[in-house]
């Protein structure tokens, strides 16, 4: 069984200010979780969108009664495939992410359309849907529930981010430090010792449908 979320949103401000701050979002206040982030590949498409993947290295504290079901490395940490396509004609950006680390306990796959909202075209809507599934048998239905949990939370929190990365364009600041920089050293050496690895898999999962 999955469990399926959905949900929507806006942000007040326009659809070029939301993409551009979607590639300035890390770090904020609101994202201590993401330690480092990696562009795998880009490109653009004869149709002029733009293609592009990246390796989020996140913490990724799992319950306690579930870390004894876990090695010690992966119940600290995740790793995070982002698949997004930018569409600048239409103004529609589809971003998909997946973790890849402990799957076979929770999976999240979760689908974002930032689009210009119909009723004011100086703001961006958002709608996200998530799907969560648990291989493991006997408390796939308690995992899938701190999932939902989780996730709800983390929606919240992007959305602070976003609006607190927005605040910051708009007022004509630029990032001071880079992600890498922002991360403190012993989680900055966890995540970068894995990390090569990690690329690996990205670079060889299956890229995933936008539509």
């Amino acid at each position: 069984m999955v469990k399926y979320f959905s949900c929507s949103g806006f942000l007040k401000s326009s659809w070029d200010q939301v993409f551009l701050a979607f590639w300035q979002r890390y770090p904020n206040p609101y994202s201590n979780h993401v330690l480092t982030e990696d562009i795998i590949f880009r490109e653009v498409t004869p149709d002029n969108r733009l293609i592009s993947r990246r390796l989020l290295t996140k913490t990724s504290r799992a319950p306690r009664w579930a870390e004894k079901f876990l090695p010690a490395h992966m119940a600290q940490k995740a790793f995070i495939i982002e698949d997004s396509m930018v569409d600048p004609e239409s103004r529609s950006m589809t971003t998909l992410t997946w973790n890849i680390t402990h799957a076979r306990v929770m999976s999240i796959k979760e689908r974002c359309v930032f689009s210009v909202n119909p009723d004011n075209n100086n703001w961006t809507e958002i709608k996200r849907e998530a799907w969560i599934s648990s291989k493991l048998y006997g408390l796939s239905r308690a995992i899938q529930e701190f999932g939902l949990a989780r996730l709800k939370s983390n929606v919240s929190k992007t959305m602070k981010g976003f609006e607190f990365v927005l605040a910051r364009m708009q007022a004509g600041e630029t990032p001071t430090r880079t992600l890498a920089e922002s991360a403190t050293v012993k989680a900055r050496e966890t995540a970068l010792a894995a990390k090569e690895k990690a690329k690996d898999l990205a670079s060889q999962a299956q890229k995933k449908q936008y539509v």
